[in-house]
């Protein structure tokens, strides 16, 4: 009697629709990539080079140098970047704290309160956000010249606060929204009063979605220029207006060099604090996404 050995199966191939499937999905990856990437990535290698070879167009690093970083922290050529880069912390700092606060009340209110006009606030809120900044420039600018308050640090603050709160507002209020009341109702049942019962319990839940929401407005506040430029001065401007008016040995050739340079040193820190915080940003802008 023949025995009969057991074949081996067949390895399955991969079916052409899955690799090509495979291969649209990293081609586009590597576009989104290459589209988001390149300018910085030319912004950074043009800040190494000399400044003689500014407008070579070698796609890689060549003839580098630390001149330009020097040169956009030279006082005598009239380039106040190191104040500059204080004053944006000052002016992001104190409008993420502000927003913050008034963004989490704000939120939990419209998401766990019952109240008439609920909806209508909403809208309201969310709808302060859509207005063009270059509306708003005159009305502005009227308002803090009679208050006397262009050159100084509230008059760039407070905008960047009505700027940044209807984000807040938006992303913590669909976050607060779907937390569990059962939580909440057990702290009052415990004897903790609204606001107790908020503070102790609801808000360290919204921890992520909070953190995400402070590191946008950061980003915004650093980021505004237009309203900068005209309500600021020299000792209150902050990085965007003082790269803008970055000036060099010669006055009629812009110092396009020692620009990049600043670019550099102001984007390399918020992208590190994106990498290292990517996975808190990501939880915190799908938070509330998702109903259970």
């Amino acid at each position: 009697m023949a025995i009969r050995t057991a074949e081996k199966p067949a390895a399955q191939s991969v079916p052409w629709t899955h690799r090509l499937r495979s291969v649209r999905l990293y081609a586009g990856v590597a576009i989104v990539l290459i589209w988001g990437l390149g300018p910085f990535y030319w912004m950074t290698v043009t800040a190494f080079r000399d400044p003689a070879y500014t407008f070579d167009n070698t796609p890689w690093p060549t003839h580098l140098t630390l001149e330009n970083f020097r040169n956009a922290f030279d006082t005598s050529r009239g380039n106040n970047f190191g104040r500059a880069l204080g004053n944006s912390v000052i002016i992001g700092s104190i409008t993420t704290v502000i927003a913050l606060v008034l963004g989490v009340l704000a939120a939990y209110a419209l998401a766990r309160l019952t109240f008439r006009g609920k909806y209508v606030v909403s809208g309201l809120i969310l709808s302060a956000s859509m207005f063009p900044v270059v509306v708003l420039v005159t009305p502005l600018f009227q308002l803090f010249t009679n208050l006397g308050w262009i050159g100084k640090y509230q008059a760039m603050i407070i905008p960047n606060i009505s700027f940044v709160l209807p984000m807040t507002v938006y992303i913590l209020a669909s976050f607060f929204a779907e937390l569990p009341w059962e939580l909440e109702e057990a702290a009052r049942i415990d004897g903790a009063t609204k606001l107790q019962a908020f503070r102790l319990v609801m808000l360290p839940l919204a921890a992520p979605a909070v953190f995400t929401t402070a590191i946008l407005a950061f980003i915004a506040a650093v980021n505004e220029y237009l309203l900068a430029r005209l309500l600021s001065s020299g000792s209150t401007e902050p990085v965007t207006v003082a790269v803008a008016r970055f000036s060099g040995n010669n006055p009629l050739v812009e110092p396009y060099a020692a620009i990049m340079a600043a670019g550099v040193m102001v984007s390399i820190p918020l992208v590190i604090m994106v990498l290292l915080f990517q996975r808190r940003i990501i939880s915190g802008l799908t938070a509330g996404g998702v109903k259970s």
